[in-house]
């Protein structure tokens, strides 16, 4: 069965922002489009951030998938590793604050920046 990595950015046990690849499956459709099932939405929004644009340390607010339009993105987070997202490609934002826990910019969170000689076009869909 056909399945596209999606990569997600998560809030592991210790409050810390990870990434973790998974398979979705293309279970619908034709042999030559297939198709995942029909996942739900919660709205989108487009953002263009200009060059040089780089965010503090952040959780994510509401899961949602993010789609590179334009430009580079990169993610880090607080053990130095990074990650580079380019037109076409997308990740999954679910590296909300745990619960019950105050943000804490040492533990908490990643950051974004704007890599390349292009602004950074986004598309946001809300989980």
């Amino acid at each position: 069965m056909p399945s596209i990595t999606q990569v997600i950015l998560f809030t592991d046990t210790d409050g810390r922002a990870r990434f973790r690849e998974d398979a979705v499956s293309l279970t619908e459709g034709k042999p030559d489009a297939a198709l995942s099932a029909l996942m739900p939405s919660g709205g989108f929004q487009l953002r263009q951030s200009p060059v040089g644009f780089r965010s503090t340390f952040h959780c994510t607010g509401e899961p949602q998938w993010v789609f590179i339009l334009q430009g580079q993105m990169e993610i880090s987070l607080q053990d130095g590793s990074a990650r580079v997202f380019k037109p076409g490609e997308h990740f999954y934002s679910a590296d909300v604050l745990p619960p019950g826990q105050t943000f804490d910019a040492t533990v908490h969170g990643h950051w974004s920046r704007q890599l390349g000689d292009q602004p950074l076009v986004t598309l946001f869909v809300r989980g």
